[in-house]
């Protein structure tokens, strides 16, 4: 069994708006199915509006094909940086890609995940940002980031909160979405996953109505988030 610290490292939510939380590690460990890359106890994050969907229309595409990442309430929107630290390292390159709802779009992609992993990191994690908190006990990165939007570079010290990106689709994505991450090390490959908590936030459980005060706490898979 895998060493973690006593405590989890606690972070902010990397964004404003709402956001409907996927693969949480409340629902299992490890999160995305594999300690692979050092996603553990990764989280993942889907922008929506305020009726908790994803993207305003639907249509043939979304059933049988694929549709454009540009459709989707994510993309674009402003990515934060969780933690003060320096950057260590940071990806751009990779293209944002069609999005898939549709499920016989999806057994495709998803059968290539192997060929995207003998790619390389950027293959799965697409465009991403890697940031070592202050004290060096921890690295936070953010992935599949749009195209080009990377506002910071390697070496550079942020600030939590501060604009460091856009959300995007690329890498191993299936729609625009924020993925976030903690380990002990810069390297996914060989780097352990932490597990994290976020400092402040309201959460509408996903049958619920209303949203609820948390602190340090993680958000339960399905329900909706904002940043206070």
């Amino acid at each position: 069994m895998m060493d973690v610290p006593d405590a989890p490292l606690e972070v902010s939510l990397p964004f404003t708006g709402k956001w409907k939380v996927q693969n949480s590690p409340l629902r299992r460990v490890p999160s995305h199915g594999t300690h692979l890359l050092a996603t553990t106890y990764a989280i993942d994050f889907v922008g929506v509006d305020d009726a908790g969907r994803s993207a305003p229309t639907v249509s043939w595409r979304t059933a049988l094909g694929t549709e454009p990442p540009e459709l989707f309430f994510a993309f674009g929107r402003p990515v934060l940086a969780p933690v003060s630290g320096q950057v260590v390292i940071v990806h751009d390159g990779e293209d944002d890609h069609e999005a898939r709802r549709s499920q016989l779009a999806l057994v495709p992609y998803m059968l290539g995940q192997q060929g995207r992993l003998r790619q390389g990191a950027g293959a799965i994690a697409g465009n991403y940002i890697l940031i070592a908190t202050a004290d060096g006990g921890a690295v936070v990165g953010v992935m599949h980031l749009r195209s080009g939007s990377i506002r910071v570079g390697t070496g550079e010290h942020v600030d939590e909160g501060q604009h460091i990106g856009d959300c995007g689709n690329s890498g191993n994505s299936t729609q625009p979405h924020v993925h976030v991450q903690a380990m002990d090390g810069a390297d996914p490959w060989t780097a352990r996953g932490l597990p994290l908590v976020f400092r402040s936030f309201g959460e509408k459980p996903a049958h619920g109505r209303t949203f609820l005060p948390r602190e340090n706490m993680l958000p339960q898979e399905a329900s909706t988030v904002e940043a206070p």
